[in-house]
């Protein structure tokens, strides 16, 4: 927070997160609502630096104005998690290289696994969230050979050791059966090389088919593939709580 004669009022700093006017701000104050730096306020008119204080409403966490790029892709299968590619295979270039921004990604997905990949120009926001003491849960999906039964998946979540180590698998279901194939949801929060690939493969599964459709807040729905959208106010917010931003 900020002496009196500098920063930024904070219900214009909410206002200009689009959450309300800066009426409508004065009375989420009032009532409470407004956390900064894990006070409640109550006075109107305090200032704040929203570049370096914590604000919250109603508990969500409110991104500062954004100064980097933040972008969610929904990777086709057959694309490297890369910029570039010497063997000249189809990149994630080919999908944000219009943007004038130099963009790196927070994590990989394999060439040959589809869905989520989040992209930023936000260095440190990038090291964070790709580092696996943060434990931001990671959804895939899976089609997969066999029918996987419900002893299989108490195997899975009460833990795998691979060649390279534990696995810890937070939860596991199957979403369908048909024939001798199965569709398997798993959620862990490490990103080891084929890392679900290889759990499957171990518990007498191989992957045929595999798409990450969820980190932590930011789901995939119906972002089509190879397609772009920017982070949400909210998905945005979440990820730098679980980043210690």
């Amino acid at each position: 927070m900020m002496p009196e004669t500098e920063g930024i009022r904070l219900q214009k700093v909410l206002a200009s997160a689009g959450l309300a006017s800066r009426r409508a701000a004065e009375i989420m104050i009032d009532e409470g609502r407004v956390e900064v730096n894990g006070r409640v306020v109550l006075e109107q008119g305090l200032r704040v630096d929203p570049e370096r204080d914590v604000i919250r409403v109603d508990g969500s966490r409110i991104p500062p104005p954004r100064r980097h790029l933040y972008l969610v892709l929904n990777k086709p299968r057959g694309v490297v998690s890369t910029m570039s590619d010497p063997e000249g295979r189809p990149t994630l270039t080919d999908y944000v290289g219009d943007r004038p921004e130099r963009l790196f990604h927070v994590g990989r997905l394999d060439t040959d696994t589809d869905g989520l990949i989040i992209l930023t120009n936000d260095g440190d926001f990038a090291q964070r969230l790709a580092h696996l003491s943060y434990e931001v849960e990671k959804t895939y999906v899976a089609e997969v050979r066999g029918v996987v039964t419900k002893a299989t998946l108490k195997r899975l979540t009460q833990g795998i050791t691979l060649d390279d180590g534990p696995v810890e698998v937070r939860r596991a279901r199957v979403i369908s059966t048909e024939g001798k194939r199965s569709i398997v949801e798993v959620v862990i929060h490490e990103g080891r090389n084929r890392i679900v690939r290889r759990l499957l493969d171990h518990v007498g599964h191989p992957v045929q088919q595999l798409t990450r459709t969820r980190i932590g807040p930011v789901a995939l729905e119906r972002l089509r593939q190879g397609t772009v959208r920017e982070l949400t106010r909210d998905e945005l917010g979440t990820l730098l709580d679980a980043g210690q931003l």
